[in-house]
């Protein structure tokens, strides 16, 4: 009997429940989550350092365009130091929790 979760392709190829053999529980979803998360944090983290360190070269000893500078750098910092205590406090909620998939994010 056909499941509503099953696909059938052209030349009669049947695909059975697709959704849960990628995505077996809720750990893989935000595993997958996290990967793309992580990058894009790590990109905007670059970009915002760039950002202040670019304005703090042209403030030609600007006061107002200095603090801009330092301030986006701090930000910068503070942002990245955020991203980093989540990356292990899912890691550890992986170990107390039990779920592997959490604690192989890269590996």
């Amino acid at each position: 009997m056909k499941s509503l979760t099953d696909i059938t392709l052209p030349g009669n190829v049947t695909v059975t429940d697709p959704v849960s053999s990628t995505f077996p529980n809720i750990g893989s979803v935000v595993v997958k989550v996290l990967q793309y998360f992580y990058v894009l944090a790590g990109i905007g983290l670059l970009v915002i350092i760039l950002g202040a360190g670019f304005t703090l070269l042209t403030s030609a000893g600007d006061a107002k365009a200095m603090e801009k500078g330092k301030k986006g750098l701090t930000n910068g910092i503070i942002g990245f130091l955020i991203v980093f205590v989540a990356y292990w406090l899912v890691q550890l909620a992986g170990i107390a929790f039990g779920i592997q998939s959490f604690k192989d994010i890269f590996g």
